[in-house]
C-alpha cells in the first residue's frame, strides 16, 4: 500500500514539473518571439526611414542646394523646369546688378528730396569729391573734413589739416551743387549757408532726379542686355521672357520712385 502511494505521489510531482517546465518554454518563446518581432520591426523601419531620407535628399537638391531648401525654380511647371535651371545662375547675377542700381537713385532720390523740402543735412556735399595731389583719384570730402549743420541752415566744414582746405574749397565749386556758395571762415573752416529753396530751386532739382533716372534706366537695360548675350538664349524663349519682367520690374521701380519724388512739395 505505501508503494503504491509512493508511486502514486511521484506521477503527480513528475505531471507537476512536467506543467511547469512547458508553461516555462511556452513563457521563453513568447518573450523569444516578442522580442525578435519587435527588434526585426524596429530594423526595418529604421531602413524605410533611411530611404525616405533619401529619397527627399535627391529631390531637394538642385545646383549643390543644402537639403530641404526649397528654391523658386522648384516651384516652375515641368515643362519649364529644365530650360529655365540652366539660365538660373545668370539670372540671379542680373538681378543684384540692377537691384543694386535702384538702391543708388534710390539713395540719389532721398537726398535731393531732402533739399527739395529745405531740410539741411551733411549729405547735401556727398557729390563733392575733393582731389588731393599724390593721389589719383578724387575722395570724399568726408574723409578730409568733417561737415556739420549749425542753426538748421549753415554746413559747417572743418578740415583735418589745413593745407587741404583749398582743395576742398574748390571741389565744392566744381560739384555745382545748386545753392552751395562756400564762404571761407579761416584756415581750416568754410561756412556754407544753404537758402530755403525756391520753386526755380525745386524744378531743378526734380530735373536732376528725372536725369538720374533715366541714367539708371539704361544701366538697367545694359545689364539685360549683357546677361542675354552671355547666356546666348534663344529668341521669345522662357528665358527671354524672364529676363524682360525682370528688367520691366526694375524699369517700375524707378518710375514708382521718380513718381513719389515729384509729389514733394
Amino acid at each position: 500500500m505505501l508503494a503504491a502511494y509512493t508511486r502514486a505521489g511521484f506521477s503527480l510531482a513528475r505531471q507537476g514539473a512536467l506543467q511547469i517546465s512547458t508553461a516555462l518554454k511556452t513563457s521563453t518563446t513568447s518573450v523569444l518571439y516578442t522580442r525578435g518581432y519587435s527588434s526585426k520591426v524596429k530594423k526595418q523601419s529604421s531602413k524605410d526611414q533611411s530611404k525616405a531620407a533619401k529619397a527627399q535628399l535627391k529631390s531637394s537638391k538642385f545646383d549643390g542646394e543644402k537639403h530641404g531648401t526649397v528654391t523658386t525654380n522648384q516651384l516652375l511647371p515641368g515643362s519649364q523646369l529644365r530650360i529655365y535651371e540652366s539660365a538660373l545662375a545668370e539670372y540671379q547675377k542680373c538681378e543684384e546688378k540692377m537691384m543694386a542700381a535702384v538702391d543708388w537713385y534710390r539713395k540719389e532720390v532721398t537726398k535731393l528730396e531732402a533739399r527739395v523740402s529745405g531740410r539741411v543735412t551733411p549729405e547735401i556735399l556727398a557729390p563733392v569729391f575733393v582731389k588731393i595731389p599724390g593721389r589719383p583719384k578724387g575722395v570724399k570730402i568726408e574723409e578730409v573734413a568733417t561737415v556739420g549743420v549749425k542753426d538748421g541752415s549753415v554746413l559747417i566744414v572743418t578740415v583735418f589739416e589745413d593745407s587741404s582746405l583749398p582743395h576742398v574749397e574748390t571741389a565744392l565749386y566744381e560739384a555745382k551743387i545748386p545753392g552751395v556758395v562756400p564762404q571761407r571762415v579761416d584756415a581750416h573752416t568754410i561756412r556754407i549757408p544753404i537758402p530755403k529753396p525756391t520753386l526755380e530751386t525745386r524744378n531743378s532739382l526734380q530735373t536732376a532726379a528725372q536725369r538720374e533716372a533715366e541714367n539708371t534706366r539704361v544701366q538697367l537695360r545694359k545689364h539685360h542686355q549683357a546677361s542675354v548675350r552671355k547666356g546666348k538664349f534663344e529668341k521669345r524663349s522662357i528665358e527671354m521672357d524672364e529676363f524682360q519682367k525682370l528688367t520691366d520690374k526694375h524699369i517700375a521701380e524707378v518710375d514708382k520712385i521718380l513718381a513719389t519724388m515729384k509729389k514733394q512739395k
